[in-house]
């Protein structure tokens, strides 16, 4: 969670200098954010086609293990 706290107030801190220099931020807007979040989850698509097509089944464990760390870029859960 620090990191993206760390990374939050960066972003506020270059606001506040942007703001104060008067310029517009190069930020994208928060639809190119969206694009790029549905990216992430598209990419995880075709590892569940083949999943399925192999006959393997589908699980929480397995998608909470494979896919929610490419899309969130977190680390994946421990093994026990």
């Amino acid at each position: 969670m620090k990191p993206y706290l760390i990374s939050l107030l960066m972003g506020v801190l270059a606001g506040l200098i942007y703001a104060a220099l008067q310029v517009n931020s190069p930020a994208p807007p928060v639809i190119a954010l969206l694009g790029l979040l549905g990216m992430l989850i598209g990419e995880q698509l075709v590892p569940i086609v083949r999943r399925m097509l192999a006959g393997e089944a589908l699980t929480a464990a397995w998608f909470h293990r494979e896919c929610i760390p490419k899309i969130t870029g977190t680390a994946p859960p421990e093994e026990p």
